[in-house]
Order: structure tokens, then C-alpha cells, then sequence
């Protein structure tokens, strides 16, 4: 799982340079309601979480896992985008590097696992004007044990 996680994190960082933060989404996004002086993240940025695998047994020790990956773009929005504004763009900007990611990932393979295939994406707004482009993948991964 670690690779899959460090592989999903390389593949951003390489194609997308002006993200400020790409991390393991350890609840940083939620923590902004609460903290007041420092936020802990910068923007935009991308967390990535592996929050479920569910597994089956193929026999001795090997098993097959369907993993859940979430992919969230947060994006401080800070433009006046209602029409008229003169920056009417900038929503279709945030949509666009949004689905920009999304074109990276989908397909992506890593190690012993099967593609990423996007099965859900949402976004949403947080408070103090964050925007989250929010995006669910799952591939399968397996964990085949050799005897020697």
C-alpha cells in the first residue's frame, strides 16, 4: 500500500509543479475550522488517502484487496467569479486543473496493482473559502506470497 501511496504521490508532484502541498490526507482540511492563527496546509495542495482495502483469500497467505483511493484538490478561492466579475474563468480554471489531475490518474498503474478507475467525484466548499475537488478510485491490488 505504501507504494501505491508513493506512486500516486510522484505521479502529482510531476506533472503538476504548482501544487505548494501534495500529502497523506491526515484530517488537515477538516483542522482549518478549528485552528485560528496557522492553517496546516498551503494551497492549492492535494491529500491522498487509501481508506479502505477489502480483501479476499486466495489461498495460503496471498490475498486480493479492492482498494479505495480519495483525491482532493483544495484550492483557496479568493476571485470573484460571478458573471460581470471580469474573472468569470476562474471557476472553469479550478474545474479544469481539477480534471487535469483526474486525466493523470485515471489508468495510472502502480506495482501490483491494476489501474486506478475513477468511480466518484464531488466537490464541495469548506469554510474560509476553500474549495474541494474531491475524487474516489479504487484499483486492486495484490499481495501474492511465494513459497520458496
Amino acid at each position: 500500500m505504501e507504494q501505491l501511496f508513493n506512486d500516486i504521490q510522484k505521479r502529482i508532484a510531476d506533472n503538476f509543479p504548482q501544487l505548494s502541498l501534495i500529502d497523506e490526507d491526515y484530517g488537515q482540511l477538516e483542522a482549518i475550522e478549528t485552528e485560528e492563527d496557522t492553517y496546516p496546509v498551503t494551497f492549492p495542495c492535494v491529500l491522498i488517502s487509501i481508506s479502505e482495502v477489502i480483501w479476499e483469500q486466495l489461498g495460503g497467505e496471498s490475498q486480493r484487496g479492492t482498494a479505495s483511493i480519495t483525491v482532493r484538490l483544495a484550492i483557496d478561492c479568493y476571485d470573484d467569479t460571478h458573471y460581470g466579475s471580469g474573472t468569470e474563468e476562474k471557476a472553469a480554471d479550478r474545474k479544469a486543473f481539477a480534471n487535469g489531475i483526474h486525466r493523470k490518474l485515471q489508468c495510472f498503474r502502480s506495482g501490483n496493482c491494476t489501474p486506478l478507475i475513477r468511480k466518484k467525484s464531488s466537490d464541495y466548499s469548506r469554510p474560509h473559502g476553500i474549495k474541494v475537488y474531491e475524487t474516489l478510485y479504487q484499483c486492486v491490488v495484490n499481495d501474492i506470497v511465494q513459497y520458496q
